[in-house]
């Protein structure tokens, strides 16, 4: 004989069994401190962004390397113009004239984009550098920030954080009073 219930049997059995554990477990009655552990995120994007020291490293860059930035801008610039102007006059130009143009303008070019590509190649290696210092100054804030309020772990990376466990604001504040130092 088959019993009268037994569609009933296993989803009262796996009701009953998940409700018993979510009504046990502690990880529910505390939704920060997940096993009695301490939890924080921090931004690393608005660190990056936001701190004194990030933005004093912005500075720098872009102090050190306006001046090649403004010369890459004039070259671009008169390239410009250069073809404008063989494009403009080249069909009454003497072909001298033509091809002695579009040689410099050829040449103009190459250099222009040899320049550009070395000037993007030490942008990015001096920010990583810089970027690197910020960030091992920001590590070590973050660390001194958990052992002072006692967290277990912080989280950089995240889908989703609930804005009372996020400590970016205090590890903000705490690398601008180092900056200063």
């Amino acid at each position: 004989m088959k019993p009268l219930f037994k569609s009933f049997r296993r989803p009262l059995f796996a009701f009953a069994f998940s409700a018993g554990v979510l009504l046990s477990n502690p990880v529910w009655a505390q939704p920060a401190v997940a096993g009695g552990s301490h939890i924080g995120f921090i931004n690393t994007e608005r660190i990056l962004k936001e701190s004194q020291l990030a933005k004093s490293a912005q500075a720098k860059l872009e102090a050190e390397f306006s001046k090649r930035d403004k010369d890459l801008q004039d070259t671009a610039r008169r390239i410009k113009a250069l073809n404008q102007k063989l494009e403009k006059d080249g069909p009454v130009m003497s072909d001298t004239d033509r091809i002695n143009a579009q040689q410099q303008l050829a040449q103009m070019t190459s250099d222009f984009q040899r320049k550009q590509r070395e000037f993007n190649e030490d942008l990015n290696s001096r920010r990583n550098a810089e970027l690197a210092i910020v960030l091992d100054k920001a590590n070590k804030i973050v660390k001194q920030v958990a052992e002072q309020g006692n967290y277990d772990i912080i989280f950089q990376d995240a889908v989703y954080v609930n804005p009372r466990i996020d400590i970016t604001d205090r590890v903000l504040k705490a690398l601008d009073a180092s900056a200063g130092k």
